[in-house]
């Protein structure tokens, strides 16, 4: 397990500038594809690795939330967006999510042939990817 912060993308001025010396708890200006900038938070506080991804106006989509995850995790990490019950829920944005990885442990996954086939089809025929 592996958590990258893109030094390229840290903000640098203003009221949530850092440098390295904060290492991973530091606030981010990401440039997705297609040019979408998104506020990215990261942090990693009493043993979890957590980024939490904001716009202005839209809430971030599945496609955004993969890339940010593919820029701070590797690619065989397995991260989690929670749903927790209402009663603890914290809302301080109303187009914001979080990716969660506590490193301490492994995540234990659903079997994959619960979510469907991981063939492929291919000009009518099912081939193996």
């Amino acid at each position: 397990m592996s958590f990258h912060v893109p030094e390229e993308f840290r903000v640098v001025v203003g009221s949530m500038a850092s440098d390295k010396s904060y290492v991973n708890n530091s606030a981010f200006k990401v440039r997705l594809r297609y040019s979408r900038r998104v506020f990215v938070i990261a942090s990693d506080g009493q043993g979890w690795k957590h980024v939490s991804v904001s716009t202005p106006d839209t809430t971030p989509t599945w496609e955004q939330m993969c890339e940010i995850k593919d820029i701070f995790w590797d690619a065989e990490d397995c991260v989690a967006q929670f749903h927790p019950p209402r009663s603890v829920y914290v809302d301080m944005h109303p187009h914001c999510l979080h990716l969660w990885r506590c490193p301490a442990r492994d995540w234990i996954l659903p079997p994959a042939d619960l979510v469907g086939f991981r063939d492929v089809v291919v000009s009518g025929e099912r081939q193996k990817p």
